[in-house]
């Protein structure tokens, strides 16, 4: 059997990727052995991606000692891939020499994303590390507004003029002008500098010398301003499949190209914002954020829950005869309020996730709230049925179980409504509704299931 026979083949798996196993414990062996050597043989073959993660996952004492024992080690694509927080106790550790080191293989746009959250003293840390075209270029972008196309793009740009030949840009591409590390597209310009389409280096590489450039332009050719919102530029990467797209000024001249990478981040950050901010945990929680750091971020939304609990027990409190005359009530209490605040949930997390890709809009709102108020009746009869059952088996009350089923009903058709359009009117009142629904969905689940529920009972049973 040849060696080649031996190689197991395989669809991979998640094990396949990430830390590999044991490099943890070996990684705080080497740190306490004091074994540098050994240190550099175990993130030699590691990705940036990965020892980011790893440096994530030890304790601060760990990563001090770490980085006082590795040298020369840290470099820019790792500081890239660092929480935020992280990102600045790291760089507040790393001697000059160290963080210039660092910065000197980055492209631009990955410098403007290391610096831009940091404090005036470390982003002149970071700045004074740069040589003085590159400190130019990033303090530029960083005058543009925060979460702005300027900060997200790159200056690095492949360019030629439009009248150009296939041959006329590959012999430029090869000789010795300084190109971005990483570029998908040549955009064409004006003698003015304004862009006019692009080529790819796909179409570019199989076509004949002689052709025209002008002759071989992309219909997917867009460009952004400098002061577009990156949010809205994450969108139309996506919406539109764009690789990469010029970045313009106000008089239309080319500034600098956003490609794919950084708009998927953008998108990728968006949507894990939306996720904590449902949970209510803060759009920027990390596992690297201090107790202090997390509790700050809880708090204000846990005492939003206080708050709107209140609110409930007060409707519960109006029916203390009712539900001292039938104690079975307090038993089944729970149950109208919990389904209610799951089905609320559902259709909330639908919508917010609607709303962050435009799939949500003025044209199509009210067939989404009557779909949900639909799911809503339909679900609720279902449990109604079930939850009648249990009423009238459990408890020998036929009467118990209508009053059941019917806030069961009720409870479930409020919360379709609630969860579509308590997000909706947050968002047109300019109110992130990732952040604000979920305390508001869930009140008004537990209030109306309450109030349904104890005042049937009030009316029917007593």
């Amino acid at each position: 059997m040849s060696d080649e026979e031996d190689i197991e083949t395989g669809p991979a798996t998640d094990d396949d990727f990430g830390l590999p196993s044991g490099l943890f414990d070996s990684v705080l062996d080497a740190v306490e052995a004091g074994d540098a050597k050994a240190l550099d043989a175990l993130f030699d073959p590691l990705h940036p991606a990965d020892i980011a993660d790893l440096f994530e996952q030890i304790d601060s004492r760990d990563r001090r000692a770490l980085l006082s024992l590795w040298k020369g080690g840290m470099d820019g694509e790792i500081l890239s891939e660092l929480d935020d927080n992280l990102r600045e106790e790291i760089i507040a550790a790393l001697a000059p020499a160290d963080l210039a080191l660092a910065m000197r293989d980055l492209e631009s746009d990955e410098v403007v994303d290391l610096v831009e959250d940091l404090d005036a003293a470390q982003q002149e840390a970071v700045l004074a590390s740069l040589n003085a075209l590159d400190r130019v270029a990033v303090e530029k972008a960083l005058a543009y507004p925060e979460y702005s196309a300027g900060r997200l793009m790159q200056v690095e740009v492949a360019r030629a003029p439009e009248h150009w030949s296939v041959g006329e840009a590959i012999d430029y591409l090869r000789s010795d002008v300084t190109l971005p590390e990483q570029f998908y597209h040549l955009i064409l310009v004006d003698p003015r500098m304004k862009p006019k389409g692009y080529v790819t280096l796909g179409r570019l590489l199989s076509s004949r010398r002689e052709v025209l450039l002008r002759d071989l332009l992309e219909e997917s050719f867009r460009t952004f301003h400098i002061e577009d919102e990156q949010g809205a530029v994450a969108y139309a990467f996506n919406q539109y499949h764009l690789i990469s797209a010029p970045v313009v000024d106000d008089d239309d001249r080319l500034v600098g190209v956003i490609t794919i990478d950084d708009a998927m981040e953008v998108l990728d950050d968006e949507h894990e914002e939306d996720i904590l901010r449902l949970a209510g945990v803060g759009g920027e929680s990390e596992l690297s954020d201090s107790v202090l750091e997390t509790t700050r971020q809880r708090f204000p939304w846990l005492a939003v829950n206080l708050l709107t609990a209140i609110l409930a027990s007060g409707v519960i409190s109006m029916f203390e005869g009712t539900i001292e005359a039938l104690v079975a009530l307090a038993v089944l209490m729970p149950i109208v309020a919990s389904m209610g605040g799951n089905a609320g949930t559902q259709s909330l997390t639908v919508a917010v996730r609607a709303i962050a890709t435009r799939d949500l809009t003025g044209s199509n709102l009210w067939r989404v709230i009557r779909r949900e108020i639909a799911v809503g009746a339909i679900n609720g009869v279902i449990f109604a049925v079930v939850m009648g059952a249990v009423g009238v088996l459990w408890f020998g009350s036929p009467l118990l179980g209508i009053v059941i089923a019917a806030a069961m009903v009720i409870n479930l058709v409020i919360a379709g409504l609630a969860g579509t359009a308590i997000p909706v009117a947050l968002e047109r009142m300019g109110v992130d509704p990732a952040l604000a629904s979920g305390a508001f969905v869930t009140t008004v689940t537990d209030v109306v299931g309450f109030f349904a529920f104890l005042g049937l009972a009030a009316v029917i049973l007593l």
